[in-house]
């Protein structure tokens, strides 16, 4: 004869006290992720939370504008949760980007073109895919710097978006060169500009943007 089936009661049923918060920090991070693999993501994800590593999730759920794509891609949001997993290295490795880029449940395909752009081979540097990740989202160098500076910045949403002139300068310099069309001199010159106008050595895009609208006027 079979053996009889195992009874529980209430008393026997130890709930770990700290599982009711995990389960509920994990909602409303795919809530706010909204993966296409949710059982791929969660599977990153509980590994990610038991190595101690930077979670696969965004800060804030998404939602389209009218004139945005709705399909699957890149967004700000995304590329901020992929700045925070991998921003710690300075080199990374077409393999670490890809598990991390796959982990959000990202088109391979967009992956693909943007390395391709920036001719990386295996040993990426960060900052520069991080760079054509944000030209990917504005299309000319200054949407992208603008999407640059809102998603790097430590000020609260809504506030200037200020970044360390440093890091503009790096940005920027790094998509004009790649641009190809942008003298020397004129780079030189706009940074030169642009650091006498900045308060701090902080830049926020009203800056750059006012900036260069004038320069496109005169």
């Amino acid at each position: 004869m079979p053996p009889p089936e195992t009874m529980y009661c209430a008393q026997q049923i130890n709930i770990p006290p700290e599982l009711p918060n995990i389960l509920k920090q994990f909602t409303k991070a795919a809530i706010r992720t909204q993966p296409c693999d949710v059982l791929q993501w969660a599977a990153d994800y509980f590994s990610a939370l038991s190595k101690g590593q930077d979670l696969p999730v965004k800060e804030g759920l998404e939602i389209p504008v009218a004139t945005q794509k709705t399909d699957t891609g890149l967004t700000p949001g995304l590329l901020k949760s992929l700045h925070q997993q991998l921003a710690y290295k300075e080199i990374i490795t077409k393999e670490e980007l890809l598990w991390k880029w796959k982990d959000l449940c990202l088109p391979v395909e967009q992956l693909d073109t943007i390395l391709a752009l920036g001719n990386f081979s295996e040993n990426i540097n960060w900052m520069h895919f991080f760079a054509l990740g944000c030209s990917t989202l504005g299309g000319t160098i200054v949407s992208a710097l603008k999407h640059a500076c809102e998603i790097l910045t430590e000020d609260s949403e809504g506030g200037a978006a200020q970044i360390p002139f440093d890091t503009f300068q790096r940005l920027y310099t790094y998509l004009a060169h790649l641009d190809g069309e942008i003298p020397k001199e004129q780079i030189d010159s706009f940074l030169h500009r642009l650091k006498e106008e900045c308060q701090g050595g902080m830049v926020q895009p009203s800056n750059f943007t006012s900036f260069r609208s004038a320069e496109k006027s005169a």
